[in-house]
Order: C-alpha cells, then sequence, then structure tokens
C-alpha cells in the first residue's frame, strides 16, 4: 500500500506541530524546578551517562544543538550549580560534564514528574498505536541518514 501525498504532507506538518506542541508541555514540567525545556532536556540527558559524564560534544548532538548554543546552555547550568566541568581522563583537551549532587536530584525530580506526564500524554492512545509510532520515529533518523548520503552521492556522480 502507497500514502498519498497528501497523507505523507499531513505527517511532516503533524510532526513538526507535535514537537512544538510537546516541548511546550515539557517546559511546564521543567519550569516546576527552575528550568526551562531547554535546560532542563539537558540535565536529563547528562544524568542518563551516570558518574561517567559525557563529552559536550555528545550531548550536543543528542540535543541536536550546535555547540555554540550548547556552550551557553552549559555556562548556564553550571552557573545554576547544576552541573560540573572536568578534563576528560582519556585526553586532557576535551572535558566531560558530569551533574553536581544538586543536578542528580533535580534529574530525579523531574523524571519522576515527566512519569504521570507521559502516562497521561500517551494514554490517550491505544497502546499498540503508541508502539507503531516509536517504531517510525525510532526508524526515522537511520532513514534520514541514509536517503542524506544517497543524495549526497548522486550529487557527486551528476
Amino acid at each position: 500500500m502507497r500514502l498519498s501525498d497528501q497523507t505523507l504532507g499531513n505527517l511532516t506538518a503533524a510532526l513538526t506541530l507535535s514537537s512544538r506542541v510537546y516541548r511546550a508541555a515539557a517546559d511546564k514540567v521543567a519550569a516546576d524546578y527552575g528550568l526551562s525545556q531547554a535546560t532542563g532536556l539537558p540535565v536529563l540527558v547528562i544524568s542518563r551517562y551516570g558518574e561517567n559524564g559525557v563529552r559536550p560534544g555528545v550531548l550536543a548532538e543528542t540535543l541536536s544543538l550546535e555547540a555554540s548554543s550548547l556552550v551557553r546552555v552549559v555556562d548556564h547550568l553550571i552557573e545554576n550549580g547544576l552541573v560540573e566541568r572536568h578534563d576528560d581522563p582519556q585526553d586532557r583537551r576535551a572535558k566531560i560534564l558530569r551533574l553536581t549532587d544538586a543536578g542528580m536530584e533535580t534529574a530525579k525530580r523531574m523524571d519522576e514528574a515527566l512519569v504521570p506526564f507521559r502516562r497521561k500524554l500517551f494514554g490517550a492512545f491505544e497502546p499498540a498505536d503508541v508502539e507503531a509510532c516509536l517504531r517510525v520515529l525510532a526508524g526515522l533518523p537511520d532513514v534520514v541518514a541514509n536517503l542524506t548520503l544517497e543524495q549526497a552521492t548522486e550529487r557527486k556522480s551528476a
């Protein structure tokens, strides 16, 4: 079965709108902890790396941010006592970002607040629909990367 161009156009419009609406709602959850979605998400992502921390470049890639934008966010988190920069023991030129105790507590509380938020949000849909949506969205980055590579190869050979 082939999807119509109108359906595909509606899907991309829905992705954009859904992203904006979700970010606004998540921003309200983060605001309860004195953070915005732009600063709350980095705290949550850094927390996933535990005591090892994460290099800024990896964090920027995960958050789809330019390095210059990430520096401002990280500086803000450091000023607020949530994140620390450390020398990377593997490479003295590199830095590692780790949460402070206050940052870990903030991440824990935000995660706890997001659980019921996500349950309410996605509870409005059938579980099979949510799982199908997740499969599509999880596969999208690889498809985009392959398509981008394909287009670059075509341009070189043209």
